[in-house]
């Protein structure tokens, strides 16, 4: 403060309040900033001024204000009111400035102590070890799927990368990561990660976290894509884990045709629940288990289906689909409802790739890429999170793009001074009372600060 009255201000900002801020507030009030230090180790050795969970916190709300820099993560937040209750302040009251404050060396310092796989399993058990419980969520159903993560195919210092195709199929360079996202009530959260190479199968890249992720337990149901086919992990699903399975089969299977086959000869055709889908239709069609056999036929569990028929498709290979779960107590109708939840985490990958720019990688470091991918992953979950807590449900159903392009900050009565590495909060009020103590000097000072 003696500073200010001695006119030593290098900048002033007003104090406005912003959704982004917002979001990361609720999640200290509930908690969640904590579970971040309790699920991924601190590996700093000496640098233990500022708190581990609000350097995590501060990346995270950085990639949730889009930006991807290193430089970017302390001054990531500025709403006085969250920098107030996080306690994150630029003062050194204990003489170790140099040690504390988050310049980018230190930055990076503290992220080349991670390898990717520690970041990878350290997201995994914040989310499933401490967040998941805290707010009590157990969802029943999961979603799995696999995104590319696109890098310039020519620069081959990108770590660990691979060759392999786009979704264009056009040969590209990058990674894949493999996630089962959690169905929650209105909206659904990321709750297990795998990370590999593009090249890498889906299935293969995703089968240690269907075999053994603990989000997985009895009577819960995973959607799958054609990606997925396995008999082999539907049985295990099934048999040793309690754990059904929906998945959609591809035209030249022998179930495929032998579903389609009888569908036609019964003609039991219903109308498709859907109803953005009139020209299809649906029928039911049980235990086609014995047209899929794969080893011992004691072990494979039985099938049913439903087969959508598309009464006006042009495309003979788009006439018919067949979708098929080995929970034998579901209607046609409930197959196909439950399958349609899957195009929720297609939309989920697009936006955290076309807003969220997780592929903005900055470094060709492995541990870079990861420690980016796992900021991102958690901001996404914030805003998630959010949208299911009392002040922030009015925002379910909607994509944070669309929010943030229509939303008005809140314009605060309060100022942010800066003095070299430091800085206070004064309310107008306050700076006001200040102002009219100091010297013409001093008055000239500030009034060119603020012009």
């Amino acid at each position: 403060m003696k500073k200010m009255i001695d006119g030593q201000v290098d900048a002033v900002h007003s104090s406005n309040g912003n959704l982004v801020d917002e979001i990361v507030l609720a999640m200290h009030k509930n908690g969640i900033l904590k579970c971040l230090s309790d699920g991924i180790p601190d590996k700093r050795a000496d640098n233990t001024t500022i708190p581990f969970e609000l350097f995590l916190a501060l990346s995270a709300t950085a990639k949730m204000k889009i930006k991807t820099s290193l430089t970017d993560i302390p001054f990531a937040i500025n709403d006085h009111r969250t920098l107030a209750e996080l306690g994150w302040n630029l003062v050194d009251t204990d003489g170790n400035l140099d040690k504390g404050l988050m310049r980018e060396s230190s930055l990076r310092a503290i992220i080349k102590k991670y390898k990717s796989t520690d970041l990878f399993s350290g997201y995994n058990e914040t989310i499933q070890r401490h967040i998941m419980p805290k707010l009590n969520l157990s969802p029943d159903i999961h979603i799995l799927d696999c995104v590319k993560l696109l890098v310039n195919l020519k620069n081959e210092n990108y770590e660990d990368s691979g060759i392999g195709v786009d979704n264009d199929n056009k040969v590209a360079r990058g990674y894949k990561l493999a996630t089962l996202r959690g169905i929650t009530g209105d909206t659904g959260i990321i709750e297990d990660t795998r990370f590999g190479s593009i090249e890498t199968h889906d299935l293969k890249l995703s089968e240690d976290m269907l075999y053994n992720s603990p989000i997985l337990k009895h009577g819960d149901i995973v959607i799958n894509d054609r990606g997925f086919i396995s008999r082999d992990v539907m049985n295990h699903l099934k048999n040793k884990r309690g754990v059904d399975t929906y998945v959609p089969l591809k035209a030249n299977m022998i179930t495929f045709e032998m579903a389609v086959s009888t569908a036609k000869l019964e003609n039991k055709w219903m109308k498709h629940p859907n109803k953005n889908r009139e020209s299809q239709q649906i029928a039911f069609v049980p235990n086609l288990g014995d047209f899929w056999i794969k080893d011992a036929a004691d072990n494979n569990v039985d099938l049913n289906a439903c087969i959508v028929w598309d009464t006006k498709a042009t495309d003979k290979d788009k006439e018919y689909f067949v979708f098929v779960t080995t929970d034998l107590s579901k209607s046609a109708k409930q197959i196909i409802r439950t399958y349609e939840l899957r195009p929720e985490i297609e939309e989920d990958f697009r936006q955290i790739k076309d807003f969220w720019k997780i592929e903005d990688f900055k470094s060709t470091k492995l541990n870079f890429i990861a420690f980016h991918i796992m900021s991102t992953l958690f901001g996404y979950l914030f805003f998630q999170l959010y949208t299911m807590l009392p002040e922030g449900e009015k925002y379910a159903h909607k994509c944070l793009p669309v929010i943030l392009k229509n939303y008005t900050p809140e314009a605060l009565n309060f100022l942010v001074f800066y003095v070299a590495d430091e800085f206070a909060i004064l309310s107008v009020i306050e700076f006001a009372e200040l102002y009219s103590g100091c010297s013409l000097g001093v008055k000239k000072k500030f009034t060119s600060v603020m012009g």
